[in-house]
């Protein structure tokens, strides 16, 4: 069953001939439970494919559904709660708060949706990406691995129905990066979570279960399964 799918998604920046088509009719689908590696060269569509998916923008043309809703029918703010309930995120930068400690930045959206963290399954999460000893540590007393560690628990926190990864190694060496990229994929595997992963990086592609290829706006192979 498809959890995420586009439909002749097109993103435009001006108008006329000078118009940039960042996307120009993207579809993608992406089964419940799969990771999906998205692949291209820097402008050729990946980041701007992301923020489509996870609603961070909205597109010229074309429609996005997530566990069933087609979001960009909400309204700003139906779309943020969908977005803070059903979507999770995972950035280059971590984009941690840093005057929270670990435990703090990864209850953080639960909370900000008021609700109780899952005490039970975010100990499974803090245990499986090794934060146990680290739950009173602020950010900056952290490698950058770990502060990618923290970003994904934080991304997996909300129970959400898909985990939109952008570049996720690229603060990383290559040896650490394969560590993050590995527990985000048995962490995906271990807690049922669709993952989909934006990347220029093609051997850190390899560990995806399908790759998605994208070239000036469109995707040129992997698309469908």
């Amino acid at each position: 069953m498809a959890i995420l799918e586009t439909l002749d998604l097109k993103k435009f920046y001006g108008s006329g001939e000078t118009a940039v088509h960042a996307l120009d009719g993207v579809n993608l689908s992406v089964e419940e439970g799969e990771f999906v590696a998205v692949v291209g060269t820097s402008g050729s569509g990946k980041s701007t494919l992301l923020h489509m998916l996870g609603g961070l923008d909205r597109p010229t043309a074309g429609t996005v559904t997530v566990d069933g809703r087609e979001i960009f029918g909400l309204s700003d703010e139906e779309l943020t709660i969908f977005r803070r309930r059903k979507i999770g995120f995972v950035f280059q930068n971590y984009n941690l708060v840093p005057i929270l400690n670990v435990y703090e930045n990864i209850v953080l959206p639960v909370q900000l949706d008021g609700r109780r963290p899952d005490g039970a399954y975010l100990d499974q999460v803090i245990e499986a990406l090794g934060l146990g000893e680290k739950l009173q540590n602020l950010p900056n007393h952290l490698s950058g691995g770990q502060q990618q560690r923290v970003a994904i628990a934080r991304a997996l926190a909300a129970k959400p129905a898909i985990v939109l990864a952008d570049e996720p190694t690229g603060n990383l060496d290559s040896r650490t990066s394969q560590d993050v990229l590995g527990l985000l994929k048995v962490t995906g595997q271990r807690f049922g979570q669709t993952m989909v992963m934006i990347t220029h990086n093609e051997e850190i592609a390899q560990l995806a279960d399908r790759i998605v290829r994208i070239e000036d706006g469109k995707i040129v192979g992997g698309g469908r399964s």
